[in-house]
Protein backbone atom coordinates (compact mmCIF):
# COMPACT_ATOMS: atom_id res chain seq x y z
CA UNK A 1 0.00 0.00 0.00
CA UNK A 2 2.76 2.71 1.13
CA UNK A 3 4.55 1.79 -2.60
CA UNK A 4 1.64 2.58 -4.86
CA UNK A 5 1.28 6.45 -3.77
CA UNK A 6 5.17 7.02 -5.28
CA UNK A 7 3.99 4.88 -8.24
CA UNK A 8 0.92 6.90 -9.26
CA UNK A 9 2.51 9.95 -8.96
CA UNK A 10 5.45 9.69 -11.15
CA UNK A 11 2.97 8.19 -13.39
CA UNK A 12 1.15 11.21 -13.41
CA UNK A 13 4.36 13.36 -13.55
CA UNK A 14 5.41 11.59 -16.74
CA UNK A 15 2.14 11.79 -18.22
CA UNK A 16 2.11 15.30 -17.68
CA UNK A 17 5.52 15.95 -19.06
CA UNK A 18 4.39 13.42 -22.11
CA UNK A 19 1.24 15.90 -23.16
CA UNK A 20 2.84 19.46 -22.24
CA UNK A 21 4.77 19.03 -25.90
CA UNK A 22 1.53 18.38 -27.34
CA UNK A 23 -0.33 21.17 -25.32
CA UNK A 24 2.67 23.83 -26.55
CA UNK A 25 2.34 22.30 -30.47
CA UNK A 26 -1.61 22.69 -30.23
CA UNK A 27 -0.84 26.15 -28.75
CA UNK A 28 1.39 27.76 -31.60
CA UNK A 29 -1.00 25.88 -34.14
CA UNK A 30 -3.85 27.74 -32.96
CA UNK A 31 -1.85 31.14 -32.90
CA UNK A 32 -0.88 30.50 -36.41
CA UNK A 33 -4.64 29.75 -36.94
CA UNK A 34 -5.78 32.67 -35.63
CA UNK A 35 -3.23 34.71 -37.52
CA UNK A 36 -3.86 32.88 -41.06
CA UNK A 37 -7.87 34.24 -40.30
CA UNK A 38 -6.36 37.73 -39.56
CA UNK A 39 -4.77 38.09 -42.57
CA UNK A 40 -7.11 36.70 -44.69
CA UNK A 41 -9.98 38.87 -43.21
CA UNK A 42 -7.61 42.01 -43.98
CA UNK A 43 -7.24 40.96 -47.54
CA UNK A 44 -11.08 41.05 -48.12
CA UNK A 45 -11.76 43.93 -50.36
CA UNK A 46 -14.55 45.20 -48.27
CA UNK A 47 -11.95 45.54 -45.16
CA UNK A 48 -9.26 46.79 -47.23
CA UNK A 49 -10.62 49.54 -48.79
CA UNK A 50 -13.25 50.18 -46.10
CA UNK A 51 -10.14 51.24 -44.06
CA UNK A 52 -9.04 53.68 -46.55
CA UNK A 53 -12.09 55.19 -47.22
CA UNK A 54 -12.33 55.29 -43.24
CA UNK A 55 -9.49 57.20 -42.04
CA UNK A 56 -9.38 58.90 -45.44
CA UNK A 57 -12.79 60.05 -44.93
CA UNK A 58 -12.29 61.03 -41.33
CA UNK A 59 -9.30 63.40 -42.65
CA UNK A 60 -11.60 64.94 -45.50
CA UNK A 61 -13.89 65.59 -42.80
CA UNK A 62 -11.83 67.38 -39.78
CA UNK A 63 -10.07 69.22 -42.56
CA UNK A 64 -12.97 70.74 -44.30
CA UNK A 65 -15.12 71.88 -41.11
CA UNK A 66 -12.21 73.23 -39.19
CA UNK A 67 -11.72 75.16 -42.33
CA UNK A 68 -15.25 76.28 -42.88
CA UNK A 69 -15.14 77.72 -39.18
CA UNK A 70 -12.48 79.31 -40.04
CA UNK A 71 -13.58 81.03 -42.90
CA UNK A 72 -17.21 81.71 -41.51
CA UNK A 73 -16.14 83.52 -38.54
CA UNK A 74 -12.67 85.29 -39.59
CA UNK A 75 -11.47 87.55 -42.12
CA UNK A 76 -8.91 86.76 -44.33
CA UNK A 77 -5.88 87.98 -42.55
CA UNK A 78 -7.30 87.89 -38.93
CA UNK A 79 -5.32 86.43 -36.31
CA UNK A 80 -6.45 84.88 -32.47
CA UNK A 81 -4.08 83.92 -30.27
CA UNK A 82 -4.97 80.29 -28.87
CA UNK A 83 -2.20 79.63 -26.67
CA UNK A 84 1.57 81.67 -26.51
CA UNK A 85 3.18 79.27 -29.24
CA UNK A 86 -0.17 79.17 -30.96
CA UNK A 87 -2.62 81.04 -33.09
CA UNK A 88 -5.32 80.68 -35.71
CA UNK A 89 -4.26 82.69 -38.59
CA UNK A 90 -6.44 82.90 -41.37
CA UNK A 91 -4.72 82.85 -44.67
CA UNK A 92 -4.74 81.05 -48.36
CA UNK A 93 -2.52 79.26 -50.25
CA UNK A 94 -1.87 78.41 -53.69
CA UNK A 95 1.27 76.07 -53.12
CA UNK A 96 1.81 72.87 -51.58
CA UNK A 97 1.92 71.78 -47.78
CA UNK A 98 3.13 74.87 -46.02
CA UNK A 99 3.20 77.17 -48.83
CA UNK A 100 5.90 75.73 -50.66
CA UNK A 101 6.00 75.70 -54.41
CA UNK A 102 3.07 78.98 -54.56
CA UNK A 103 4.42 79.79 -58.28
CA UNK A 104 3.60 76.46 -59.72
CA UNK A 105 -0.06 77.01 -58.34
CA UNK A 106 -1.73 76.09 -61.89
CA UNK A 107 -0.47 72.72 -62.25
CA UNK A 108 -0.87 71.24 -58.40
CA UNK A 109 -5.01 71.09 -59.13
CA UNK A 110 -3.80 68.02 -61.68
CA UNK A 111 -0.58 66.70 -60.09
CA UNK A 112 -2.71 66.75 -57.00
CA UNK A 113 -4.91 64.55 -58.24
CA UNK A 114 -2.29 62.25 -60.26
CA UNK A 115 -0.70 61.66 -56.64
CA UNK A 116 -3.65 60.38 -55.17
CA UNK A 117 -3.68 57.87 -58.04
CA UNK A 118 -0.53 56.54 -57.31
CA UNK A 119 -0.84 56.37 -53.72
CA UNK A 120 -4.32 54.67 -54.54
CA UNK A 121 -2.52 52.09 -56.58
CA UNK A 122 0.37 51.56 -53.90
CA UNK A 123 -1.73 50.91 -51.59
CA UNK A 124 -3.50 48.23 -53.60
CA UNK A 125 -0.16 45.85 -54.20
CA UNK A 126 0.59 46.41 -50.63
CA UNK A 127 0.77 42.91 -48.21
CA UNK A 128 -1.85 42.70 -45.70
CA UNK A 129 0.02 42.60 -42.84
CA UNK A 130 1.24 45.74 -43.47
CA UNK A 131 -1.21 47.66 -41.78
CA UNK A 132 0.35 50.71 -40.56
CA UNK A 133 1.71 51.20 -44.17
CA UNK A 134 -1.75 51.29 -45.40
CA UNK A 135 -3.16 53.79 -42.74
CA UNK A 136 -0.72 55.91 -43.06
CA UNK A 137 -1.01 55.85 -47.00
CA UNK A 138 -4.81 56.23 -46.27
CA UNK A 139 -3.95 59.62 -44.27
CA UNK A 140 -1.89 61.02 -47.09
CA UNK A 141 -5.27 60.38 -49.65
CA UNK A 142 -6.90 62.03 -47.33
CA UNK A 143 -5.01 65.09 -46.64
CA UNK A 144 -4.49 65.52 -50.21
CA UNK A 145 -8.53 65.25 -51.02
CA UNK A 146 -9.17 67.72 -48.38
CA UNK A 147 -6.71 70.44 -50.30
CA UNK A 148 -8.32 69.45 -53.84
CA UNK A 149 -11.50 70.70 -52.43
CA UNK A 150 -10.07 74.27 -51.71
CA UNK A 151 -8.34 74.28 -54.67
CA UNK A 152 -11.89 73.41 -56.81
CA UNK A 153 -13.79 75.68 -54.51
CA UNK A 154 -11.96 78.45 -54.16
CA UNK A 155 -8.99 78.34 -56.09
CA UNK A 156 -6.15 78.19 -53.47
CA UNK A 157 -6.01 76.22 -50.05
CA UNK A 158 -7.20 77.53 -46.54
CA UNK A 159 -4.64 77.12 -44.13
CA UNK A 160 -4.96 78.90 -40.43
CA UNK A 161 -2.52 76.98 -37.39
CA UNK A 162 0.31 78.89 -36.79
CA UNK A 163 2.85 77.67 -34.50
CA UNK A 164 5.50 80.65 -33.25
CA UNK A 165 7.92 81.22 -30.30
CA UNK A 166 8.13 85.39 -30.01
CA UNK A 167 11.50 85.05 -27.55
CA UNK A 168 13.38 83.55 -30.31
CA UNK A 169 11.40 85.26 -33.62
CA UNK A 170 10.86 81.63 -34.94
CA UNK A 171 7.21 81.54 -37.10
CA UNK A 172 6.26 77.96 -38.54
CA UNK A 173 4.81 78.11 -41.85
CA UNK A 174 0.72 78.18 -41.52
CA UNK A 175 -1.10 75.22 -42.18
CA UNK A 176 -3.94 73.11 -41.90
CA UNK A 177 -5.50 69.74 -40.99
CA UNK A 178 -4.75 67.90 -44.28
CA UNK A 179 -1.25 68.93 -43.72
CA UNK A 180 -1.35 67.55 -40.73
CA UNK A 181 -2.62 64.51 -42.26
CA UNK A 182 -0.25 64.33 -45.21
CA UNK A 183 2.94 64.88 -42.82
CA UNK A 184 1.81 62.18 -40.43
CA UNK A 185 1.62 59.61 -43.04
CA UNK A 186 5.07 60.46 -44.57
CA UNK A 187 6.45 59.63 -41.19
CA UNK A 188 4.40 56.61 -40.94
CA UNK A 189 5.37 55.61 -44.01
CA UNK A 190 8.93 56.17 -43.43
CA UNK A 191 9.54 54.34 -40.25
CA UNK A 192 7.63 51.37 -41.23
CA UNK A 193 9.71 51.18 -44.37
CA UNK A 194 12.65 51.83 -41.82
CA UNK A 195 11.89 49.39 -39.49
CA UNK A 196 10.99 46.70 -42.55
CA UNK A 197 14.62 47.05 -43.48
CA UNK A 198 15.68 46.76 -39.97
CA UNK A 199 14.20 43.39 -39.35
Amino acid sequence: MTTRGPIASDTESASALSVTPARQQQSVEGVLAGQRKANALWATPIVRWGLMVMVASTVVIVDQVTKFLVVSSMNLGDTIPVLPWLALHYITNRGVAFGMFRQFGDVLLPLSLAICGVIIYVYRTVETRRLWVRIALALQVGGAIGNVIDRVRLGAVVDFIEFHIDELQFHFAIFNVADSAICVGVVMLVAALLIQNEG
